[in-house]
């Protein structure tokens, strides 16, 4: 890719989604603690983030992600970036420490008045230190740990964490991994990377995990491409994933159309669409023309999609769901083109490995093989690295399949798709 293609490409996932925090975001926060919220940024609102303190919503629309800011009172203090130093080592050890009742003489009592009297953060945990009894013994590298133990307890600065793909899969996976099925972000990536998703692809995907799929192929088609989310719902389902992606919405329209298990089937007859009425009709409410043009929108909305569908020649077919992976690839695979991807994620093997003993014996499926992700986390820092005493288990399971032609004379999707039933 050479730099033109490259500034094409950046100026259009900057039109995608927008580059300063704005009214109406979902912004996610990164405390002292390390832990991530999320927060509905509004106009002239008051955002509370327990006890680090509250602060108007108004100080941080226009600013871009990543500032890390100080409350003081309500008003925000933009802090320069922390760097990184050397530890030195000394001949200190922590065997000699006793960690008993009257190491740190300053009380809960004494902390809650100097917290009330406004004394800043930094000059609580300098006075701590300075009255610990066992401070000196300590080697540099539990002091470091100390001073982040009592800067997570006592500070009041918070982050702003940029709302990409990995950020928000590393949030929800640290929240609530059951709701997007244990994906971590490296298995994500697999799925992305196994599907060959990019911009200007067209991807179908059965997303139950919680809109995690379609916000990352979203984000990779970048506003260009097309995308038809499979679900069980009437309406569009309200994905919780994208609303902290916070991408723009007329973009989202143009490229995305949902569809349920019902109108994804071509028996399907749809109700028919709600008659034109004249704007103008006499004896019609503004309000009444409102919600037909709505219906009518909808409707159109609803067949340009399952024409779409139905003319297949997808790219790839991505599936995370609790339905039955085989039935789903029977009704879907007819729409992807010949070469095309198919990836099935399950947070358990045995469905993989069952679907994957069927794919084998059938000759439109080539290589279809399973895979499991594995993270090790480390810390880096200097002169402390090394792999984090805890790790997740699992990050669940993968089987990718390419779809291929079994008939040598087939040329297009439409010799596999089945003959319309006869009127």
């Amino acid at each position: 890719m050479d730099i033109a293609d490259r500034e094409d490409a950046t100026s259009a996932l900057n039109s995608f989604k927008a580059t300063t925090i704005q009214s109406g975001h979902t912004v996610l926060l990164r405390l002292p603690s390390g832990e991530t919220k999320g927060f509905k940024v509004e106009k002239d609102a008051t955002i509370s983030i327990g006890r680090v303190g509250s602060f108007r919503a108004n100080e941080l629309i226009g600013h871009p992600y990543g500032l890390t800011y100080e409350i003081r009172g309500k008003e925000l203090t933009v802090q320069p970036p922390h760097t990184l130093q050397e530890v030195e080592e000394t001949d200190a050890t922590n065997e000699l420490i006793n960690d008993g009742e009257f190491v740190q003489p300053l009380t809960l009592g004494e902390i809650e008045g100097l917290k009330k009297s406004g004394v800043h953060a930094s000059d609580i945990i300098k006075a701590q230190i300075e009255q610990h009894a066992n401070y000196s013994l300590k080697t540099e590298y539990s002091k470091e740990k100390y001073k982040q133990r009592k800067e997570a307890k006592y500070s009041k600065t918070f982050s702003t964490v940029e709302p990409t793909i990995y950020n928000v899969c590393d949030h929800w996976f640290k929240k609530d991994q059951n709701r997007i099925r244990d994906i971590r972000p490296d298995t994500l990536s697999q799925i992305l990377n196994l599907a060959n998703v990019r911009p200007g692809g067209r991807y179908i995907v059965v997303d139950e995990a919680s809109g995690l799929l379609v916000s990352a192929i979203l984000e990779r088609l970048g506003g260009e491409g097309r995308l038809i989310s499979i679900c069980d719902v009437d309406s569009p389902p309200a994905y919780p994933v994208m609303t902290l992606m916070n991408f723009r919405k007329d973009v989202v329209t143009d490229i995305h159309s949902s569809l349920n298990w019902a109108t994804a089937q071509e028996d399907y007859t749809p109700v028919a669409a709600v008659a034109q009425e004249s704007s103008s009709e006499v004896g019609k409410s503004e309000r009444h023309r409102i919600r037909l043009d709505k219906r009518k929108n909808a409707a159109d909305t609803l067949l340009n999609a399952r024409e779409e569908l139905f003319a297949g020649e997808f790219d790839a077919l991505l599936i995370a769901s609790d339905y039955d992976p085989l039935e789903i690839l029977q009704n879907l695979n007819l729409y992807v083109a010949g070469s095309g991807s198919i990836v099935v994620q399950s947070p358990f093997s045995q469905p993989l490995t069952e679907l994957q003993s069927k794919l084998r014996l059938d000759p439109g499926y080539l290589a279809p093989s399973i895979t499991e992700s594995w993270l090790r986390r480390y810390q880096v820092l200097p002169g402390r690295t090394h792999p984090t005493m805890s790790t997740s288990g699992s990050g669940g399971f993968l089987l990718h399949a390419i779809k291929v032609y079994d008939d040598p004379n087939a040329s297009k999707v439409s010799s596999h798709r089945q003959p319309k039933r006869q009127k």
